[in-house]
């Protein structure tokens, strides 16, 4: 299992940034003539949240590949001992698999209103259909459910922090762009979200 683990999880985070952020991101910019990633770059509140959002992403794309070049020292580091099961590792690479296609899926019905942060400048229309009936947040939401799956199938200090700090900087990003759609749709935001709970039926 450890071996399978080893190559699965940086395998799996670089089809993951390939498809969900490079992939789907050109597909839309020769769409709609423009970069669909529109994280600021300036010292605001919400530029902060975009380079810390970043920085995690970066440095789990280093851990992912020090498990690969490293495993004998990646491996035991912080490693949560009372959370190594197979029941576990096999619902977290099956969570793994499952918020990955989640997420393609949301991001396809999204068509050209996907974006990486709030796009001040265009309107994009409000999809409240397919994966959006059940979540406002699909993404956010497939997101999470990865790195869920990456704690339960890798359970390390580690793997947990960044579980914890990618929750805290996604709801922080949802609600920044909540109140950007509300401003953007209306009454139409309002509704829908009266409707659809922000992440599930249950939140």
């Amino acid at each position: 299992m450890a071996d399978f683990i080893r190559f699965f999880i940086p395998l799996y985070f670089i089809l993951f940034f390939i498809i969900s952020f490079v992939g789907i991101s050109y597909k839309v910019a020769r769409q709609i003539g423009k970069n669909p990633n529109v994280l600021p770059k300036d010292d605001s509140a919400y530029g902060l949240v975009g380079l810390y959002f970043k920085l995690v992403l970066f440095a789990l794309f280093i851990y992912t590949i020090l498990l690969l070049f490293f495993p004998k020292d990646i491996f035991p580091a912080f490693k949560i001992n009372v959370l190594e099961y197979d029941l576990f590792q096999y619902t977290g690479i099956i969570l793994m698999i499952f918020a990955l296609i989640w997420m393609i899926i949301a991001q396809l019905q999204m068509k050209n209103s996907w974006r990486i942060g709030i796009d001040g400048s265009t309107k994009t229309d409000l999809v409240t259909h397919g994966l959006f009936r059940f979540s406002r947040n699909p993404i956010f939401l497939g997101m999470t459910i990865s790195l869920v799956g990456f704690f339960l199938a890798f359970p390390t200090v580690i793997a947990f922090a960044f579980l914890l700090t990618g929750s805290i900087l996604m709801q922080i990003q949802i609600r920044l762009e909540e109140e950007h759609l509300l401003k953007e749709h209306g009454q139409i935001y309002s509704t829908y979200k009266k409707k659809v709970k922000r992440m599930l039926c249950l939140y």
